[in-house]
């Protein structure tokens, strides 16, 4: 959440830190690794597989202590196995994310924590250059102010996923991370925990991630994401610092687009001065002056009918640690509310309902027989199909903002195409 590997590795973490945490209680004792070569199936397959990650630990330099303490009473977790399998068919649009991240709720219990960890936060705003908000809209969203950030073994959990094998690369890397920060004793293998694919502490870091930006703030010789909170906000804002977050410029602005305005311009990549976008029309809300952004992007979350955003380099961070458009605009959304300032203030096209998975998928195979491509069909609304869509919408006279609705999906099919479910 270095190289941008480590970025993809807290995108995976995020995804799974979104949703409240459910418990994943241990199999009996008879399930460990240890156990299991006497059994047929995957317990037995499961600890070969453990045995293949010893030699491989081993090699990089993991010790027989760390290797004994991480491996010998390691655990198959089936349950998790059919979570990761388990993808919703229905994204969620843009105003649900936020009705969810940015409730009343998490506001209200939001600023009385920002005022509990001010001192700490305040400290890591001096040395990193993060504001105190941001981070605790972070510490907010990933595990309700580290109330829910998970107690599933991580361990356990990166060893299960590398086992069933659809990301085993990835698993085995995150395993020998966490087994190096339990030989440099940052953390015992019973306190470390958090969610089912194996991010871990208050804002949920992969153990790469932890290697790489966990930052040891009260002194006390062990970087604590789990315990300590001058360990966890200072380590968010390190994280954030390293990747980019430019001290002293919003994270954006919502605004009043003028009239005539070409939706097909808020793209992502048009970036200018936010000068530049005010000589154009583009006002704050209220006609307010726009900030000072050096490279200002529009965005428009739900297309043409929805809000609109003046957003810059530190959105762009926010979406290192989690890349979800949703994401980054509920930080944002939620860091200014925790200071007192407006959530989101024009309204949402709440009429419009969610598109599935499915029918994404049907929208780039046609996409592609028409000759807009937008890369494989993967049922993922990204940039690639965002841009088709948009090319398409060009083609067809209609304004190309790049969001899917029905109507512009029915319009889409060729005749003789079944419509989407």
């Amino acid at each position: 959440m270095t190289s941008r590997i480590a970025f993809t590795l807290v995108v995976l973490a995020g995804l799974a830190s979104c949703a409240t945490e459910t418990s994943v209680p241990a199999p009996p004792a008879a399930a460990s690794a240890a156990a299991a070569g006497s059994e047929d199936g995957p317990q037995r397959r499961f600890a070969d597989w453990v045995a293949a990650l010893r030699e491989s630990a081993r090699a990089a330099g993991i010790d027989e202590a760390t290797l004994h303490l991480a491996l010998d009473d390691v655990h198959y977790l089936p349950q998790l196995i059919e979570r990761d399998r388990a993808q919703p068919e229905f994204t969620r649009t843009p105003w649900a994310y936020l009705d969810s991240a940015v409730s009343a709720p998490r506001i209200t219990l939001g600023q009385d924590k920002l005022a509990q960890v001010r001192e700490e936060a305040a400290a890591a705003a001096a040395r990193h250059g993060v504001p105190p908000s941001i981070v605790v809209a972070i510490w907010g969203i990933e595990s309700n102010y580290g109330s829910q950030y998970g107690d599933i073994p991580t361990i356990d959990a990166l060893a299960t996923l590398g086992f069933e094998g659809r990301r085993e690369k990835w698993a085995r890397g995150e395993l020998i991370a966490a087994m190096k920060i339990l030989q440099g004793g940052d953390i015992g293998r019973e306190r470390m925990v958090g969610s089912w694919a194996g991010a871990m502490g208050q804002t949920q870091f992969l153990p790469s991630v932890f290697l790489a930006y966990a930052v040891d703030a009260d002194g006390d010789g062990r970087r604590d994401i789990w315990g300590s909170m001058a360990d966890v906000v200072s380590s968010t804002a390190n994280f954030l610092a390293r990747s980019g977050w430019r001290a002293g410029e919003p994270w954006g602005v919502e605004v009043q687009l003028p009239p005539g305005f070409d939706v097909g311009r808020a793209d992502g990549m048009l970036r200018q001065p936010a000068a530049q976008w005010a000589a154009e029309g583009v006002r704050a809300m209220g006609d307010a002056t726009l900030p000072e952004i050096a490279d200002g992007a529009i965005l428009l979350p739900a297309g043409a009918r929805g809000p609109a955003f003046l957003v810059g380099a530190n959105f762009r961070t926010l979406l290192r640690y989690n890349n979800s458009v949703n994401y980054a605009l509920a930080v944002g959304v939620l860091s200014q509310r925790l200071e007192g300032g407006p959530g989101v203030q024009a309204a949402w096209p709440r009429e419009l309902p969610p598109i599935s998975r499915t029918q994404v998928l049907q929208m780039q195979e046609t996409l592609a027989r028409r000759g807009f491509d937008s890369g494989p069909a993967d049922g993922v609304m990204g940039p690639a199909t965002r841009d088709a869509l948009r090319r398409y919408q060009r083609s067809a006279g209609l304004p190309p903002d790049g969001y899917p609705t029905p109507e512009l999906m029915d319009r889409l099919l060729e005749p003789g195409d079944s419509p989407p479910r």
